[in-house]
């Protein structure tokens, strides 16, 4: 009777370092894959990251070559009184047509 308490002190041991170490795997193992699934990740966003600049640089030199460099563009201000100048002269027609 005396070595069953004992032999259950000391399985009860054997069991508790069992479940210990098996925690212990677990965990790293846990840690691992989401170590894994972090790095993945990154490396993803990385590539999606790549992709959107190089497109967005073709896009851009592809607008650059077809945009007419040479002529320079004109000032917004300086449209702006072009087209009064013309609304002028048409009202202006208009009016002499009228009176005629």
């Amino acid at each position: 009777m005396s070595q069953s308490p004992l032999h259950a002190f000391f399985l009860g041991r054997a069991a508790a370092e069992v479940l210990r170490e098996n925690a212990t795997h677990c965990l790293t193992d846990i840690l691992s894959e989401l170590g894994k699934f972090d790095a993945e990740q990154r490396e993803r966003l990385r590539q999606f990251t790549g992709q959107v600049m190089e497109r967005a640089e073709t896009v851009a030199s592809q607008v650059a070559t077809t945009s007419p460099s040479s002529e320079p563009s004109q000032d917004l201000q300086a449209t702006i009184d072009e087209l009064r100048a013309e609304i002028a002269r048409l009202r202006s027609a208009l009016l002499n047509y009228r009176q005629a």
